[in-house]
């Protein structure tokens, strides 16, 4: 264990964001729900000091020195139109001087809001899709014909969640062994793995014994599982552990009874959970992750998930710019 984590902390990455975040106590809303509610603390990702913050930010500090040492002058990444990780990519290449193609599915907007109004002060290039599935084909093609002109593309998968994004984050749980808060639970979104895969392994190797909860915006738990298990043994494997360091003494916990009709698509019980949150505690939360996490962290404080006594962190993974779309 203690060799892995000397590996975890010797991987290279840029410093984007070199200031840990805060982890603050959620005093009025742990009095709203009750005296059953356990005590609340946020990890404020959304206040990480590059591009507007959140977690992407901590995966790309690790992928990011990932395509600089491979030699490239230009990232290639994918997602929605409002995509957090686009926009984050979009300022990774600014800050390093590497040119950003954003393959971007949905309809381009007359006047751009929110993250895509980001990525073009980043000063990326837009290539719209019309459908999730056009994503990876446009992203080859897109390599090949750089390629073929003499550039050097590095392509960056969906949401940065490589084993190398995942590690990336995986780093960031040293914060919480520097701070006085000892959670018993994390809870927060997940969506393509390498979030919650990150926080499973940080957890193990700094030795947390942590619960972890990740609520889906996006897929169903059955689809998530083996994605975040198949990140956490390539993460093993980089680290030359065994894959029980990185997984820990937990199961696997993923939620997802709050993705409504969809990824992106906002909820009655997420759009409470935003206003209720907003007006207890001054705390903006996205609509697609953090307000379907945090509806989901509600309704399990309700339910009696957790004992009143127990220390429950909910992790806000930014993606602020989205409630602005």
């Amino acid at each position: 264990m203690a060799t892995a984590l000397a590996t975890l902390m010797s991987l290279p990455s840029v410093p984007l964001a070199p200031h840990p975040t805060p982890i603050d106590e959620l005093i009025r809303l742990r009095e709203a729900l009750g005296p059953r509610c356990p005590q609340l603390f946020m990890k404020r990702d959304d206040l990480l000091s590059f591009a507007m913050g959140g977690n992407k930010v901590r995966k790309m500090q690790f992928v990011a020195a990932e395509a600089i040492a491979s030699g490239a002058d230009t990232l290639i990444t994918c997602g929605g139109m409002q995509s957090n990780h686009a926009r984050v990519t979009a300022a990774v290449g600014a800050s390093l001087g590497l040119g950003v193609t954003l393959v971007l599915n949905g309809t381009p907007q007359e006047v751009a809001t929110g993250n895509a109004r980001l990525d073009r002060l980043f000063g990326a290039t837009i290539h719209p899709v019309a459908s999730r599935d056009d994503r990876e084909p446009a992203m080859a093609q897109i390599a090949a014909a750089l390629t073929a002109s003499g550039r050097r593309p590095f392509m960056v998968p969906l949401g940065a969640s490589t084993p190398t994004g995942a590690l990336g984050f995986a780093r960031s749980l040293g914060e919480i062994i520097t701070s006085p808060v000892r959670p018993d639970v994390i809870v927060h979104s997940t969506s393509s793995g390498g979030t919650q895969a990150g926080v499973v392994a940080g957890c193990a190797l700094f030795g947390l014994h942590t619960r972890v909860i990740g609520i889906s915006a996006d897929e169903p738990a059955t689809a998530l599982e083996p994605i975040v298990r198949r990140l956490l043994g390539a993460m093993a494997e980089r680290l030359g552990a065994r894959s029980a360091s990185v997984t820990g003494d937990r199961p696997l916990e993923i939620d997802d009874r709050f993705v409504g009709t969809g990824y992106g698509v906002p909820t009655s019980e997420s759009t409470k959970a935003a206003e209720f949150t907003a007006r207890r505690e001054g705390i903006v939360l996205d609509p697609v992750y953090t307000a379907k996490a945090m509806a989901g962290l509600i309704a399990r404080i309700r339910a009696g998930d957790f004992t009143k006594n127990q220390k429950v962190l909910f992790w806000h993974t930014g993606g602020l710019p989205g409630y602005f779309a």
